[in-house]
């Protein structure tokens, strides 16, 4: 299982709505709004490397009201 934190941007006044949006996606285990230069974060977890990325590409980054992501990858130290 590999997981990652997605920071996201968004446009003004749409983190709400953006955060409601990718609650309900596969592969998403947290969504919370925060404050500060990012607008959401999102810890999201798949089998692979490369099934984390299509759940950022192909649901994440098309939710509308998204201006910018920024991955994170979970490592174990």
């Amino acid at each position: 299982m590999v997981q990652a934190y997605i920071l996201i941007q968004t446009e003004v006044g749409r983190a709400r709505d953006v955060a409601g949006l990718i609650a309900d996606l596969p592969g998403v285990v947290r969504v919370d709004a925060v404050t500060g230069p990012y607008d959401v974060v999102v810890l999201t977890e798949a089998n692979t490397v490369d099934e984390l990325g299509k759940l950022i590409v192909s649901n994440v980054q098309l939710v509308p009201g998204i201006t910018r992501t920024l991955t994170c990858s979970v490592v174990r130290l």
